[in-house]
């Protein structure tokens, strides 16, 4: 990813859950947070509770692939993270990828949008 570091630390990950805005779907939670820098930085969480590791790491692909096509469309400097609920271990690649850019763009990560 271009323009995108990880979120590798726990303390990390609490700061975006306490601080930061959400926004919901059937399938997932994304939260955002500014960070003060020029670069977004993505964590993925994805339960032990959605299946096995081959499911969880379907899922953690599909999203990471999500945001990396989306990328460039993203305003800069939040630190973002993408929670998978149980419905995401079944849901089709389109319908992960519908609710991940709606819940983007109601925090305000696509242009034009400003809630964050």
């Amino acid at each position: 990813m271009e323009f995108t570091d990880s979120l590798r630390k726990n303390h990390e990950f609490r700061r975006v859950y306490s601080r930061g805005k959400s926004a919901a779907s059937p399938c997932l939670v994304v939260y955002a947070k500014r960070n003060g820098s020029r670069e977004n930085r993505l964590g993925l969480t994805v339960s032990t509770k959605l299946g096995c590791a081959v499911v969880r790491n379907r899922v953690r692909r599909r999203l990471r692939e999500i945001y990396r096509l989306n990328e460039p469309l993203l305003r800069r400097g939040f630190d973002i993270v993408v929670v998978a609920r149980h419905r995401a271990a079944g849901a089709e690649y389109a319908r992960l990828e519908r609710e991940m850019l709606g819940s983007m763009r109601a925090l305000g990560l696509l242009p034009g949008e400003e809630r964050a």
